[in-house]
């Protein structure tokens, strides 16, 4: 009797690898910077990444512009480092950049903070989506580091160029937060940001093992 053994397996194997694939590429969509939860006065461009091996670079987003603006994929997973990659003026310093994570936002919420902002007492950091942010010095070709852990403390932790700046820990947050950061006004001309979500585009190690690049488990765009 002939052998009934089915020889399609190859196929099976091809349909899923395309799967996963068609799965990384949607995943890697989320991890840029939401519109939806940005400030209006933040603004998302395009740029080429070098190429090393003569291949053409990838695109990237970059950040110009003012105000909050968060990456679309919550944090959801225990740990997970990404970084911040810094383009100014030579010898250009700025102090005022905020870094860290922040709750989801809409555009009800940038009405009501401009709306706060107009009137003479101002808003707090929490009012701001802020709280859960830090101030770093950074100048031309800096890194800043970002570390999440959600079981231990201290829950965000922040490395300039790959050093720790452990005073400017933030022991805890509440609920489901995404990456962030927050661009002044004051340098909205000079300044451009680069959010790097992807491992391989890391240019630090992340503080352990256990802070991999960010999982897409949901996401906003």
């Amino acid at each position: 009797m002939g052998c009934c053994c089915s020889c399609g397996g190859g196929d099976g194997e091809e349909a899923t690898k395309e799967q996963e694939m068609a799965a990384q590429q949607q995943a890697a969509k989320s991890l840029v910077v939401s519109a939806k939860m940005s400030a209006p006065t933040v603004k998302i461009t395009t740029a080429v990444d070098d190429d090393n091996n003569g291949g053409g670079g990838s695109s990237s987003s970059v950040l110009v512009g003012h105000g909050l603006a968060l990456i679309g994929a919550a944090l959801e997973q225990d740990a997970a480092y990404w970084e911040w990659h810094i383009t100014l003026p030579a010898r250009k310093h700025v102090d005022t950049i905020l870094f860290g994570v922040s709750s989801q936002k809409d555009r009800k919420f940038y009405q009501e903070l401009k709306e706060g902002e107009e009137q003479e007492e101002g808003v707090s950091s929490e009012e701001a989506g802020t709280n859960w942010m830090r101030k770093v010095e950074v100048q031309n070709g800096d890194v800043v580091g970002v570390a999440i852990q959600q079981s231990d403390l201290p829950m965000v932790q922040f490395f300039h160029n790959g050093e720790p700046l452990h005073e400017l820990a933030v022991n805890r947050f509440r609920g489901t937060v995404y990456p962030s950061i927050c661009l002044p006004k004051s340098t909205e001309e000079i300044l451009k940001v680069k959010p790097v979500m992807v491992e391989e585009k890391f240019q630090h190690m992340s503080p352990a093992a256990k802070f991999g690049p960010i999982i897409v488990a949901r996401s906003i765009v």
